[in-house]
């Protein structure tokens, strides 16, 4: 898999953005519809500024949209940003499958090797 400096820029905002369980969990509950900030803020122990700043990590990794509508910032997950971290962790994990694969057929070698 090669990864250009786009891409792996891309993961790593990704990989920050779901390290945190508060924004897992924005991500989550914004699936279920529009939520306003000032809502979300409520939903946990921290400051409405806070929750501004996770919700910009998430926006950031395109995990969420925030539209203005008057006052208000209505949050929405971004489906086709989920789709992509979905497609991100697929590529590693048939890579991490193959190098295991690969290990298993080293170890094999060494036993048969080991028994000759």
């Amino acid at each position: 898999m090669v990864v250009d400096s786009h891409d792996a820029r891309q993961a790593d905002q990704l990989f920050h953005a779901f390290a945190d369980a508060t924004r897992r969990d924005i991500v989550l509950h914004a699936m279920h519809g529009e939520h306003t900030v000032s809502s979300l803020a409520r939903r946990y122990p921290m400051s409405f500024a806070a929750v501004q700043k996770h919700v910009a990590v998430l926006e950031q990794a395109e995990l969420i949209t925030k539209t203005r509508r008057g006052r208000q910032q209505l949050v929405r997950t971004n489906l086709e940003g989920v789709r992509r971290t979905r497609f991100l962790l697929d590529q590693l994990e048939s890579v991490w499958r193959s190098r295991i694969d690969h290990i298993g057929e080293i170890v094999a070698e060494l036993d048969e090797g080991a028994t000759s």
